[in-house]
């Protein structure tokens, strides 16, 4: 699958955005921490998918949004596809461990293949795999790496408390 890329400066540093309209409707396909090369000339479909993750993710950022509502294409297998959904629930400055997320998905011995699935997940930040962490609570595992995960928990969680006292 050809992908058009463009780069965005975030607080957690650089971040990859994919969108693709392979298949039909321009979706995006990844996002990515770091700068990787790709495919510069978007379709106007995949031009308008990157302006508008660009946006929300920006206003994730400045903390005026807590979910994404984006035209995502996630492939993977069916069990891939299971926790990326159920990665997509947890609430925004909430984490559950990674034998929660086993049992959600309906294989409480399967904690390692969650986690792996966890870590395959292609667009990070958007399907939220830092809200996942080890059995004691702790960080573990992030493919942006720790410090981001670090980041992202923190942001969402001063966050929430702001939410609150403003009514939402």
């Amino acid at each position: 699958m050809e992908v058009a890329v463009r780069h965005m400066e975030t607080p957690v540093g650089p971040l990859t955005l994919e969108a693709s309209a392979d298949g039909g409707e321009a979706r995006l396909v990844g996002l990515w921490f770091g700068v990787r090369v790709g495919r510069g000339d978007a379709t106007a479909g995949e031009a308008a998918v990157l302006d508008e993750v660009e946006a929300q993710l920006a206003a994730y950022f400045t903390g005026e949004r807590r979910g994404f509502d984006l035209p995502v294409r996630l492939v993977g297998t069916t069990f891939r596809q299971r926790v990326w959904a159920e990665l997509a629930r947890i609430p925004y400055g909430e984490t559950i461990s990674y034998g929660e997320l086993a049992r959600r998905v309906g294989d409480p011995k399967a904690s390692r293949a969650v986690g792996a699935a966890n870590g395959a997940n292609p667009v990070s930040i958007i399907v939220p795999c830092h809200r996942v962490v080890n059995s004691k609570g702790e960080l573990h595992g992030y493919g942006g790496g720790l410090e981001r995960k670090r980041w992202l928990l923190d942001h969402e969680r001063a966050r929430v408390g702001l939410f609150a006292s403003a009514g939402g």
